[in-house]
């Protein structure tokens, strides 16, 4: 029963992870997309507070659902899949936390300007750039932990 449940809360919080960051990229990019001040935000602010209630938890329940569910299965954390998703789990960390500060200033600046009725700074758009581009690597690990997770393959390092 408490491989199931460790199993089910992993999932669920991958699926979060990947969920709500596809979902907040969705958004702020077509939020930015309208070149609205009061648009971009409006949904800024509702952006860095999903980041914070649900991808911040996910985040945080991730390494000990997997470490729990390997322990319960008997999995060592030395076998090469599991150490390749710590690294890629990492490596998005690399990437998310910088976004996450990226966002809160964006949002910063967005609702400056949209308050004094002027257009988005160029700092904003400058950040904004940086957060895309930060985006791709950070959700192509976590596309790369999923493949891990399924097909478990055999590496040897």
């Amino acid at each position: 029963m408490l491989y199931f449940v460790l199993k089910f809360l992993h999932i669920i919080g991958a699926s979060v992870l990947l969920g709500t960051g596809a979902g907040i990229a969705f958004f702020m990019l077509l939020a930015h997309r309208t070149g609205r001040t009061e648009t971009v935000a409006a949904v800024a602010r509702i952006v860095v507070i999903a980041d914070f209630l649900f991808t911040a938890t996910a985040v945080v329940l991730q390494p000990v659902t997997g470490i729990a569910l390997a322990w319960n299965v008997g999995y060592s954390l030395a076998e090469g899949w599991i150490l390749l998703s710590l690294l890629l789990y990492v490596v998005t960390g690399a990437f998310w936390l910088p976004v996450v500060w990226m966002q809160m200033e964006m949002r910063r600046l967005a609702e400056t300007a949209s308050k004094a009725g002027e257009p988005l700074p160029k700092r904003y758009h400058q950040l904004f750039h940086l957060w895309f581009a930060f985006g791709f690597p950070a959700f192509g690990a976590v596309l790369a932990i999923f493949w891990l997770m399924i097909t478990r393959p055999i590496l040897e390092w």
